[in-house]
């Protein structure tokens, strides 16, 4: 009987991808910039602690949902032929009320906050469940991807300050084309699998120009970081973390220039760390003032 439970268990954590955090912490450092800025470097511990279990409860919710709707495909993808609702250890019904109690655990933590907060986490709602039936209908599911993981920012920001001024835009609009940016090098590891079974992506929009329009991506978020960091009057180390993480564009500029599939997605975690240096970058800046 406990192995069974524990079997089950399993399988749900499988789901929402428990597994492989990577997911979690491209939505959580865009959410840290937004706290931190709001805050000018002090956060209040419980709006972080709420945000920091919203976005495990909120992304593991999108890969619930992402699963469902795909669940006649991913066993034609070599990546994703063994999830559960492929294999039948979860049933589509079950995954819908695993889908649904994430997001009322989530919307709970959220009734915490302020009533700005409440309403725009109705849009967040509704981006996390339109984005997996985006590819069916459009070459562009990495910019509503990218809009579903940017609403943590302006969700924070006014969890923290209660008002959303221009500056946040520019924060949420360069987490948006970061997003695309590594979310295109993630569907580059699957282009030949969804080119079979029909399912739509800007790998396979961009086709032959897709490094040269991730470099693109990739030019406008440092850009816009750095549009970010004047109008903030931001210091040296909020820029070295600029800097930083235009080496590691770099870097997966190197990695993808073969389009191996392992170079891809190793591209594509990578973007973990640009995450990383932004926040770093910006802490360090606030915590010396």
């Amino acid at each position: 009987m406990i192995k069974v439970f524990n079997s089950n268990i399993n399988n749900y954590l499988k789901l929402a991808r428990v597994d492989k955090p990577v997911g979690i912490f491209l939505v959580l450092w865009p959410t840290l910039w937004a706290l931190w800025l709001a805050a000018e470097g002090v956060p209040s511990l419980d709006v972080l602690a709420i945000f920091v279990a919203g976005v495990v409860l909120m992304r593991s919710a999108g890969c619930v949902i992402n699963d469902f709707a795909d669940r006649n495909i991913d066993g034609d993808v070599e990546r994703t032929k063994d999830r559960p609702l492929v294999t039948g250890d979860i049933s589509a019904k079950n995954a819908l009320i695993f889908f649904s109690s994430l997001c009322l655990i989530a919307f709970l933590l959220v009734l915490q906050t302020n009533e700005l907060t409440i309403y725009l986490s109705f849009g967040a709602l509704i981006l996390a469940a339109a984005y997996p039936f985006m590819k069916r209908y459009t070459y562009l599911p990495q910019v509503v991807l990218g809009a579903a993981f940017a609403w943590a920012v302006p969700m924070a920001y006014a969890a923290q300050t209660n008002e959303l001024p221009t500056i946040i835009w520019l924060i949420y609009t360069a987490t948006v084309l970061w997003t695309v940016a590594y979310d295109t090098m993630y569907a580059m590891v699957d282009r030949e699998d969804d080119l079979k079974i029909g399912v739509k992506s800007t790998a396979i929009l961009f086709g032959q120009a897709d490094r040269g329009i991730i470099a693109f991506l990739q030019i406008l978020v440092i850009l816009t970081f750095c549009m970010i960091g004047d109008q903030l009057k931001l210091g040296q180390f909020y820029f070295l973390g600029v800097v930083s993480a235009s080496i590691l564009f770099i870097y997966q500029q190197h990695l993808i220039r073969l389009r191996y599939r392992e170079e891809c997605f190793k591209a594509f975690l990578n973007n973990n760390w640009v995450g990383l240096v932004i926040f770093v970058g910006l802490a360090l800046d606030y915590a010396v003032k």
